[in-house]
């Protein structure tokens, strides 16, 4: 009985055995297989690494070619920029050498300039200087052929006196400057003359700036700064009188300034002449000054007050009439006789 059971407990022992067996030659396999499916995998995932690899190999190989041809290209652009600076720099010291030769050969054009200025500044006094000289021996001439033909006439030499040539005199305003009669269409003069008639200007001036010219065929009227100071003229105005013309005023644009011993001229608007500021001005409302003799322009400042007058008279002399007594006539007998006459005016 026991040995029975000693038996089937053996024959027990060798089915669990084999059992046991199986089971686990099963497990084994399955473990192979699934060890064998991660080398695979392994595998492919190192195939695919090595692709990847070799990919970026390459890429890093162009980049690294990139890279080297753009400092290439870098090398050159640094090498051109400083080609430009140094053409920049070249040209530079070119235009300042330029810029100091204009400079010198400005400073000595105005040298130059200035020079010729003070040359003509001194011969415009030496020829001012010669012909008060020349003006007063004129009148001492004149005196004394005034005299001889007093003396012929009272030795009764002569059936009559020769006919006394016209004489300018020089006048002297307020300011020192000298004011000078001129001769003007002499034609027209001459054939005065022989009716007996004689023009007379008279001028004063008490500020910087004097009616230096009227224009007798009323083209223009001309200013003079007498002084070493620019004058500022916004707000003045030029008065006209005239024997047959309304008065009126020209008025100064705003901002004027008369430079120091300069002129500007006043143009009639028909006068039909070329005007270059600020030399030259243009009055637009009126066509004409007036045209005649009996005609007086006033400089009226800022405050309406007179800065300075010229008029022109004519007046009718006599054969035995003195050069002082056509100055008397000509404050009774011309438009403005209400004025007094400053006796150094000047005869035309």
């Amino acid at each position: 009985m026991s040995r029975g059971v000693i038996g089937q407990q053996s024959e027990e022992m060798e089915v669990l055995d084999s059992l046991l067996e199986c089971e686990i030659k099963e497990q084994i396999e399955a473990r192979k297989e699934q060890k064998l499916d991660q080398l695979e995998n392994a595998e492919l995932s190192a195939a695919k690494n090595s692709d990847y690899v070799s990919a970026t190999r390459e890429e890093i190989k162009e980049t690294q070619l990139r890279v080297d041809t753009l400092t290439s290209q870098l090398s050159q652009c640094h090498k051109q920029n400083s080609e430009l600076e140094n053409k920049a720099r070249e040209l530079q010291e070119m235009s300042d050498r330029a810029h100091d030769l204009h400079r010198r050969q400005m400073s000595e054009k105005d040298r130059h300039v200035s020079e010729m200025r003070h040359r003509l500044q001194a011969q415009l006094e030496d020829y001012e200087h010669l012909l008060d000289v020349k003006l007063a021996l004129d009148m001492e001439i004149n005196a004394y052929r005034k005299m001889l033909e007093g003396e012929e006439q009272r030795l009764r030499l002569s059936p009559g006196s020769s006919k006394r040539s016209p004489v300018s005199r020089t006048s002297t305003s307020p300011t020192g400057r000298i004011l000078r009669g001129k001769r003007k269409l002499e034609g027209s003069e001459t054939a005065e003359g022989r009716r007996g008639y004689k023009i007379v200007q008279q001028a004063s001036s008490t500020g910087r700036v004097a009616v230096d010219e009227i224009d007798p065929q009323g083209k223009f009227v001309r200013l003079l700064n007498n002084s070493q100071e620019d004058q500022q003229l916004h707000g003045w105005g030029l008065r006209r009188r005239h024997a047959s013309l309304p008065e009126t005023v020209y008025k100064f644009p705003s901002r004027f300034v008369l430079k120091s011993s300069q002129h500007v001229t006043i143009w009639a608007a028909g006068a039909g002449a070329v005007h270059t500021l600020p030399s030259d001005l243009v009055w637009k409302a009126q066509q004409s000054w007036g045209t005649g003799d009996d005609m007086k322009v006033t400089l009226l400042d800022v405050d309406g007050e007179e800065s300075a007058d010229r008029a022109i008279y004519r007046i009718r002399r006599g054969e035995d009439e003195s050069e002082e007594d056509l100055f008397e006539e000509a404050v009774t007998e011309g438009p403005f006789h209400s004025q007094s006459v400053d006796p150094s005016c000047s005869v035309m």
